[in-house]
């Protein structure tokens, strides 16, 4: 069986655009919000598409990508910003691991 990941949200710099998976709408207001800022800043500085998703284990990826022809993408400004929003958000990151696991994954923890 085929698993594919499940998308919370994702930031598109080409297209200005932020999507929130209307799935996740049982989440507070200000968490929402939080990411949302989050995604935005992260594409607004590092460019490209971002999209936070959800693995069959419910473990939170961060996901970037690019347009090949996109010569302004900054990979390594992209690597160092996840690994910081990871461990500044790190309590937000794993409480929406926890949200996702009972809600979703319907696994006890």
């Amino acid at each position: 069986m085929f698993n594919e990941n499940v998308v919370l949200c994702a930031s598109n710099s080409y297209e200005k655009k932020y999507y929130f998976n209307p799935d996740f709408d049982k989440l507070p207001e200000d968490i929402k919000n939080e990411l949302k800022i989050m995604c935005v800043l992260f594409t607004e500085e590092v460019g490209g598409i971002l999209d936070l998703e959800f693995d069959e284990d419910g473990t939170l990826l961060f996901k970037s990508s690019a347009d090949e022809e996109d010569l302004l993408y900054d990979e390594i400004a992209c690597g160092m910003l996840i690994k910081k929003n990871q461990y500044e958000k790190r309590d937000l990151l794993e409480s929406l691991e926890m949200f996702y696991k009972v809600f979703f994954l319907g696994l006890d923890e």
